[in-house]
């Protein structure tokens, strides 16, 4: 939207300047002279009444290219709050991991066929699978 917004400000703008440029001895009825060839013939209303589309077109071209600034800047707003709470969600997370660790515990390997790593379990404690069975 912002380069759309730009490409009708900037076409508006030669459009009105190439015409003010090629046409500059006006009467009150004249033939227009655009880039060498004459395409149509103007009146002083005809006139008017293009200045006034082309300031239309121009306005419009404005407002696209605003509209654009201001979403371009709210979706980077948007973005770095993701990014921050990700940030906090992640410290987060590891300041929980640090506290779960305890002092001299490891996290990071798996000791136990079976066992997630990191998961700590009492000391003397066998899972149930390794337990013997009793037959009564």
């Amino acid at each position: 939207m912002l380069v759309l917004g730009l490409l009708l400000m900037a076409g508006a703008a030669a459009f009105a300047g190439l015409l003010i440029a090629y046409n500059l001895s006006g009467g009150p009825d004249y033939t227009v002279t655009l880039l060498g060839s004459e395409p149509f013939t103007i009146s002083t209303l005809g006139a008017f009444l293009g200045g006034i589309a082309l300031t239309l077109i121009f306005g419009l071209g404005m407002w696209m290219l605003l509209a654009g600034t201001v979403l371009a800047r709210h979706r980077g707003k948007k973005r770095r709050r993701e990014r921050e709470t990700a940030r906090h969600a992640t410290a987060e997370r590891d300041a929980l991991a640090g506290r779960m660790e305890g002092p001299g515990g490891s996290t990071d390997t798996a000791d136990t066929a079976g066992e997630p790593a990191g998961h700590r379990r009492p000391s003397g404690h066998r899972p149930q699978w390794l337990r013997p069975h009793s037959h009564h």
